[in-house]
């Protein structure tokens, strides 16, 4: 998986009735845009993700 500032990663939710989240990359930690990365989540809480099979790349710009 490979993302840059600026993109969204979407958390799929694994159980029925848990809606997908959304974060924002705020800095790409590791080599060529690979993670982990730091992440916005919507509230305002950044923290350090290590995305797993479940979530996806959204190379689109959202304002």
């Amino acid at each position: 998986m490979k993302a840059k500032k600026g993109d969204h990663l979407v958390v799929h939710g694994r159980v029925v009735g848990v809606h997908d989240r959304v974060v924002e990359v705020v800095e790409v930690l590791g080599p060529d845009g690979t993670p982990p990365f730091r992440v916005r989540s919507e509230d305002g809480h950044e923290s350090i993700m290590s995305p797993g099979p479940d979530t996806a790349v959204d190379h689109r710009s959202k304002k």
